[in-house]
C-alpha cells in the first residue's frame, strides 16, 4: 500500500551553512511527487517536511540518514503523520 503521508524530520549535525537545504530540495524534486520544505532551525538542526507517497518519503528519509549529504549528519528524528495538503512544491525556507 502506498498512501500519501507526511514526514517531518529533524536532522542534527553540521547541516547549516553547507548547502544541506539546497541538496535536500534537489533530492526531493529528483525523487518526485514530494511537496514540503527544508528549513534551518535556531538550534542548528534542519527541519524537513515532506508530503507525498510513502515510498517517496521513505526514500528521502533514507538519503537524509545515509550520510551522503553535505556537511555531517549525526542523527535524524522523524515523525509520520497524515498529509495536510498545504504545499504546492518543495521549497527552501
Amino acid at each position: 500500500m502506498n498512501e500519501d503521508v507526511r514526514l517531518t524530520a529533524w536532522v542534527r549535525g553540521r547541516v547549516q551553512g553547507v548547502g544541506f537545504r539546497w541538496f535536500t530540495r534537489a533530492n526531493a524534486l529528483e525523487i518526485g511527487d514530494l511537496r514540503g520544505f527544508a528549513s534551518n532551525r535556531p538550534d542548528g538542526r534542519v527541519q524537513v517536511v515532506a508530503e507525498g507517497p510513502r515510498h517517496s518519503c521513505e526514500k528521502l528519509l533514507a538519503w537524509l540518514s545515509a550520510g551522503d549529504t553535505p556537511g555531517r549528519v549525526d542523527g535524524v528524528t522523524e515523525i509520520w503523520d497524515t498529509p495536510r495538503g498545504v504545499y504546492d512544491t518543495f521549497a527552501i525556507r
